[in-house]
């Protein structure tokens, strides 16, 4: 059995769960989201927790046991705390604004680079150079966020574009460090 799969899922308070047939509904402090499950996996509400189960053994439905388990609980941690995706900005007059609930960057291009977000996803700025994607839905926050670190990827020459926070950049010697290199041969 699947060890993720066969983990309980832990309803925090104010997060409310409805399960008719074979969709489930999450509402929270955060957004409502819902999702239709197949109908090989089953699962029930028990208290303060979803139990979610196979009905068969199959090799497909034991790889979508887990699967929809993982689904489900981010539904759940969404609606109560959120996901967040940070951006840097680098580079010599890159940087980012807001246009009401619009973001706007200025990465190197002749005009500025609008992102109109989608329902349930919010920027927030932290200065000119970082940008924070955030919304209740896990895979939305980071399709949003890809969207906007392939705007303007980041070259390895100077390490000019957007990245993700966090993310190392490995650089490259330019054409000077090789000619010099070999200069001195």
């Amino acid at each position: 059995m699947s060890r993720i799969g066969k983990m309980p899922i832990e309803v925090p308070k104010g997060v409310d769960v409805k399960i008719e047939g074979s969709l489930i509904s999450v509402k929270g402090p955060k957004g409502e989201l819902s999702m239709v499950i197949p109908s090989v996996i089953s699962f029930s509400h028990e208290g303060s927790s979803i139990i979610v189960k196979r009905m068969n053994e199959e090799n497909k439905t034991r790889a979508l046991h887990g699967l929809f388990r993982m689904l489900i609980a981010n539904m759940v941690i969404g609606v109560s705390k959120g996901f967040e995706k940070k951006l840097e900005l680098s580079g010599v007059g890159y940087r980012a604004s807001k246009q009401g609930t619009k973001l706007s960057l200025q990465v190197g291009f002749s005009h500025p680079v609008v992102f109109d977000p989608p329902p349930g996803i919010e920027f927030k700025l932290e200065g000119q150079e970082k940008v924070l994607v955030s919304g209740a839905d896990k895979e939305l926050v980071g399709r949003v966020a890809a969207g906007i670190r392939s705007t303007k990827k980041v070259e390895p020459y100077k390490a000019k574009g957007i990245k993700y926070f966090g993310e190392f950049v490995k650089r490259k010697a330019g054409k000077a460090a090789k000619a010099a290199g070999a200069a001195t041969k």
